[in-house]
């Protein structure tokens, strides 16, 4: 099941989601601390929610906690994206090829279904933002590759981190129309069940993405 397709039911399910969306965002600041007498006049819970929540956005690599210090929000760093990056190409390298074998005609017609939605914004403007769950390009693939454990993993664990750099740093300028025709250019190949050249295809898209973000991170420390 999608983790993204049942509705939070009590009010520390819709604080974690809203703290998680906005730190995704940029509305928590990378780096910040965390204040849970601020954090819960801002979301109108408790204190024991937000501490809750706090916990949950740990798990998920969207918090650090540090001794003495107290819980801030993950900061972005070039060593955390490299490593990170690392992880993603490899797992989503593996889930665009089990895609390319395992997602049914209707999956692979609803995919360029939605990358012709995509295209729509890309031509339109100067942002490439992909909101979370199935209208995500990358959550869809891995969706596809019909591997429980691999979509776990992902969703579970680094895919919200992976979209802070993403929306954060990523999803702008000229990388917009390079990284549409590289989400294009896998669609084909798993239209044409190559599961070799949809892995190859996906692995070099989010290197290219990472080198773009290395280049962004590097502006704004020097």
């Amino acid at each position: 099941m999608s983790p993204f397709s049942e509705l939070p039911i009590t009010a520390s399910d819709k604080t974690f989601i809203a703290m998680r969306a906005d730190i995704v965002e940029g509305v928590l600041v990378a780096g910040a601390k965390l204040s849970e007498t601020e954090l819960s006049t801002m979301y109108g819970v408790s204190r024991a929610i937000v501490r809750e929540a706090i916990n949950r956005l740990s798990s998920a690599s969207l918090v650090e906690r540090t001794p003495n210090v107290g819980a801030k929000v993950v900061t972005l760093t070039h060593q955390g994206l490299v490593q990170l990056y690392q992880v993603r190409e490899a797992l989503e390298g593996m889930a665009a090829r089990l895609a390319a074998q395992n997602m049914t005609d209707d999956e692979i017609s609803e995919l360029n279904s939605l990358l012709s939605e995509h295209f729509k914004e890309v031509k339109d403007g100067e942002s490439y933002y992909q909101e979370a769950g199935d209208v995500d390009f990358h959550y869809r693939i891995l969706l596809g590759s019909h591997n429980q454990p691999l979509i776990s993993m992902l969703s579970n664990n680094i895919y919200h981190l992976v979209r802070m750099y993403r929306v954060q740093l990523g999803m702008a300028g000229p990388r917009v129309t390079t990284a549409f025709t590289e989400h294009k250019n896998i669609v084909q190949a798993i239209s044409n069940r190559d599961g070799e050249l949809a892995e190859l295809l996906m692995r070099r898209h989010i290197l290219y993405s990472k080198n773009n973000i290395e280049t962004k991170l590097r502006t704004l420390n020097d």
